[in-house]
């Protein structure tokens, strides 16, 4: 009888233990999207009509002029958070990332200087390491990250993941009626999934980084590596241009592969609107 009980059992403690792991997640994303909540809140509220506010004291703007979709390009510096010493001491050179996307714009029109925009794109993640390579091919249930201080290795090495990107921003233009000459600020989320991951070597020398031969190598696999990515994003500026960040909301590898790592990048936005 025990025996028939204990399979039903493990499973439940397993589904159990999931769901633990999960909810944990998410209470260590709950400040952040808190913060996301109140700030769409607060544009919400201020794009709506102030009831006390006489209809001959609201302004009208003129928004013949202004487009309805645009382009939006993002470039950034890309890191890690929580990285363990082990893996910190190894990351090294510029990390960087870029975006592209296409970006619907729809006005408020009880507000014009408030909009929502939606769209849609592909962005591209790059970090840089030094004398440390990680395993994309092992068969082990955790991925390597392995140390190569004292024997060969690859001079310029790194871990690129590409994703499609589903943006949705919150946002507020100081003047509707001239948005390549406003002041412009916007919140809000990016969902993700992955496209292709590789780690790329280049360039072969010793553990003297004595050169050894041109030689690259490249390797595709998205086994370790989280297919869902979601992340909180913040941009402020002035005309095209703004400095930009985020923060994932996810983390890059999948749970209990890796450190729990999670991405957040400074840089440049040119956008439209």
């Amino acid at each position: 009888m025990y025996q028939g009980f204990k399979a039903p059992f493990n499973l439940f403690l397993t589904a159990y233990s999931d769901t633990f792991a999960n909810l944990t997640n998410l209470v260590n994303m709950k400040r952040i999207v808190l913060l996301l909540i109140t700030c769409a809140a607060f544009f919400y509220a201020e794009a709506q009509d102030n009831p006390l506010e006489k209809d001959s004291h609201k302004k009208t703007f003129n928004l013949n002029n202004r487009p309805g979709d645009h382009f939006m390009l993002q470039f950034s510096s890309d890191n890690w958070t929580g990285m363990p010493d082990s893996i910190k001491s190894h990351r090294k050179g510029f990390s960087r990332g870029f975006g592209l996307y296409f970006m619907f714009d729809k006005v408020f029109k009880t507000s014009p200087k408030y909009s929502l925009g939606i769209g849609v794109g592909a962005s591209t993640n790059n970090i840089f390491f030094e004398k440390m390579e990680l395993d994309l091919k092992s068969k082990t249930e955790r991925l390597p990250f392995n140390a190569v201080d004292s024997t060969n290795h690859f001079k310029k090495y790194k871990l690129a993941t590409s994703y499609l990107e589903l943006p949705i921003e919150f946002r507020y233009t100081s003047n509707p009626e001239n948005y390549n000459k406003s002041w412009k600020a916007a919140v809000g989320l990016k969902i993700g999934t992955i496209v292709n991951a590789h780690v790329k070597g280049k360039t072969l020398v010793d553990k003297n980084n004595q050169p050894i031969g041109n030689y690259t190598q490249k390797i595709n696999s998205k086994s370790y590596i989280n297919g869902t990515k979601f992340a909180a994003t913040v941009r402020v500026g002035y005309g095209i241009v703004s400095v930009y960040g985020s923060i994932g909301l996810s983390n890059v590898f999948k749970e209990g592969v890796a450190p729990e790592m999670k991405t957040y990048q400074i840089g440049i936005a040119i956008s439209g609107l």
